[in-house]
């Protein structure tokens, strides 16, 4: 059976298969919504938004557990360009709890804004969603949110703001651990030592060992130049859960810089490349290479001189 403390540790380290797969406590237990809503969030995260709306309760008036289902419905239109609708739901949510009458806690209502900030950012709402959050909030998961965002956009400097304002009111738990990775692994702080090291102490946990986490401390060694420790690390998480885009791409980079012989690496490229045309990566080195091509067209080679016998 699963418990609230274990669950939440689990969902923050991207261990999401051991949560869907463990049972729910008894729904007379104080923690039943909790983790009830951890186990739809973690649904979520593999991608399967439609067993996360079946979990949920029909008809349920909490605001914690509609923003859930909002965010599912928004995850299942992407990409069929009806997604609207879903961003509406979150939108009047967010609004909502503002009030009084309201169903659900104080905790509820910072789900809330941390689910329709999630949808909207994957919008590119990018300052909606900073904005649903709250510059000073002290909710921590909001501001892991946050950090992601500024991450996203190359800000790491207000990135680092945020952490250390939530460093003087949160607690020094998993959640603020991993911001602080999270940062590290951005700007390379004294070589990735403080991120390398926290995903390795994780990692040696094997209640908490997920597929997220070998794909972090995999992509960690590429970046400190240890690139044949980092194939291993992604070939166990590509085990796991061989689906994952991120996992193989991060394994196309370490594969491309000496972890496969040559001819393997170039095929595993193009077989990323065709499958995912839309992946940044692909789309950045695409775009990178049409450029090459559009400067070389400016210089034509010369002809070749032609040798005359005397």
């Amino acid at each position: 059976m699963a418990d609230l403390y274990h669950t939440k540790q689990r969902f923050y380290l991207g261990a999401y298969k051991s949560i869907v797969e463990s049972p729910l406590p008894d729904e007379s237990s104080s923690e039943y919504q909790a983790v009830l809503t951890y186990k739809a969030r973690s649904y979520l995260a593999l991608n399967d938004p439609k067993s996360a709306l079946k979990l949920l309760p029909e008809g349920t008036e909490n605001a914690g557990l509609k923003a859930v289902g909002s965010l599912a419905r928004y995850l299942a239109s992407e990409g069929s360009g009806d997604t609207e609708a879903a961003l509406e739901e979150l939108r009047d949510l967010a609004v909502e709890i503002e009030g009084d009458d309201v169903e659900g806690t104080e905790e509820d209502k910072a789900l809330v804004r941390v689910l329709a900030a999630t949808a909207f950012a994957r919008a590119g709402e990018v300052e909606e969603a900073l904005e649903t959050l709250g510059s000073e909030t002290e909710d921590l998961e909001a501001v892991a949110v946050i950090v992601q965002i500024y991450l996203s956009i190359n800000r790491p400097d207000l990135a680092k703001k945020q952490f250390d304002r939530s460093k003087n009111w949160a607690e020094d738990d998993l959640l603020l651990q991993l911001i602080e990775s999270n940062i590290g692994l951005v700007t390379g702080k004294d070589n990735y030592s403080n991120t390398y090291s926290f995903y390795t102490e994780q990692i040696g946990n094997p209640t908490l060992v997920s597929p997220h986490l070998l794909t972090a401390r995999g992509i960690t060694r590429i970046l400190r130049g240890d690139v044949q420790e980092s194939k291993s690390d992604l070939e166990e998480s590509l085990a796991q859960q061989p689906d994952d885009v991120e996992t193989q791409a991060a394994y196309v980079v370490a594969a491309e810089l000496g972890a496969l012989k040559r001819p393997e690496a170039d095929e595993l490229w193009s077989k990323f490349a065709s499958q995912h045309p839309t992946h940044p990566m692909v789309v950045d080195l695409n775009g990178k290479s049409d450029l090459f091509d559009q400067c070389a067209a400016n210089f034509p080679l010369p002809p070749a001189a032609s040798t005359v016998s005397a």
